[in-house]
């Protein structure tokens, strides 16, 4: 199975990647898309590590970094880790997973890269986990991925009401899913 693209690639996470991963992970502002609400240590990214090598059929999860590949037109000489992706909530039986994913950098936005990374991993889960659908949960008002997981054939399939707390108020998360054609 092919996780090369045009412009990045989709690689197993690696020991060298836990610097990267403790600086996303403790990032506030993405706390709210990963329902995250207290720090990671650098102990528990260790540990974590240590586990993601397993098969997916046995943590019913998995993460790929997703890094830009260097080419002529830029200044990059080697490959960059610019965000990561997750399927998570394996379900082997039905057949579907849940879909993240995080380009970490406001400058490696509107590039192209998340709808790169995204194909490729539908691709994966479609062909080679021969998954029946993906579905993903998006915040009403976070209009750039809503647009993203649309552009790939996601369709809204729900509305959770006051589902997400953010300070004194509520918003509304969309359910979305793909199914396998």
């Amino acid at each position: 199975m092919n996780l090369n693209g045009n412009q990045l690639v989709l690689r197993a996470i690696e020991p060298g990647d836990i610097d990267v991963l403790y600086t996303w992970e403790n990032d506030t502002r993405f706390w709210k898309v990963s329902n995250t609400v207290v720090p990671f240590s650098r102990e528990v990214l260790k540990q974590y590590l240590e586990t993601a090598h397993l098969d997916i059929y046995t943590v019913k999860q998995l993460r790929l970094m997703i890094d830009e590949l260097p080419n002529a037109n830029n200044e990059l000489k080697q490959a960059k880790s610019i965000g990561c992706i997750d399927l998570f909530d394996f379900d082997p039986f039905h057949l579907r997973a849940g879909i993240g994913i995080l380009i970490a950098s406001e400058q490696d936005r509107r590039k192209g890269h998340a709808s790169e990374a995204l194909e490729l991993l539908i691709n994966y889960c479609f062909e080679h986990l021969n998954l029946h659908q993906l579905y993903c949960n998006i915040e009403v008002s976070n209009e750039a991925s809503i647009l993203l997981f649309k552009k790939h054939g996601f369709e809204i399939t729900g509305v959770k009401k006051h589902w997400i707390r953010v300070g004194n108020s509520y918003k509304d998360e969309l359910s979305l899913q793909l199914l396998q054609k």
